[in-house]
């Protein structure tokens, strides 16, 4: 957004959109949240968008902004909002020879949600700490704990299951 006009808004959010979904369905696991969540983010960019101008990555500045609008979500009144007295019972996995990636989907959907925000943000779009660090607001040390307690939490859900790229922190 160079100048910040409108045009160039429309023109940079068409752009990203498809990227803005994937992290954001990477972190909610649902498309209808994931939906709502790149909407949140796309309003806000477009309220902020002089502000937005002046950052050095853009797209550093908008999924950071996804981010940290998924993490705060939790805080919002709507997200108390009972629809049901008792929470519904989640899908039934089914293990019939599905991938790799739906297994890891569903046991993400289990853990907690910084931790969630930094597996996706490290092992999903392999950014270095540091980045992580930025997009969350915190320091490397506590991207470097989350991380490992994420991993732990998966390797628990899993059941040992050796997944290529989750073995390890990096």
């Amino acid at each position: 957004m160079p100048d910040g006009s409108e045009e160039d808004y429309v023109d940079y959010v068409s752009a990203r959109i498809p990227a803005l979904r994937r992290l954001a369905y990477l972190l909610t696991s649902d498309a209808h949240r994931a939906a709502d969540l790149v909407q949140q983010t796309i309003t806000t960019l477009y309220v902020k968008r002089r502000r937005a101008r002046a950052a050095d990555n853009l797209d550093a500045y908008v999924r950071t902004m996804l981010v940290r609008t998924f993490l705060d979500e939790k805080r919002l009144a709507w997200a108390r909002v009972r629809l049901f007295r008792e929470m519904p019972e989640p899908p039934p996995f089914v293990d019939g020879g599905s991938e790799d990636r739906q297994v890891v989907h569903a046991a993400l959907r289990r853990v907690p949600r910084r931790q969630q925000a930094v597996l996706v943000l490290r092992f999903f779009y392999d950014l270095p700490v540091e980045e992580v660090a930025a997009v969350l607001g915190c320091s490397a040390g506590t991207v470097k704990s989350q991380t490992s307690r994420g991993l732990a939490t998966l390797r628990r859900l899993l059941g040992e299951r050796d997944f290529a790229g989750f073995s390890a922190v990096r």
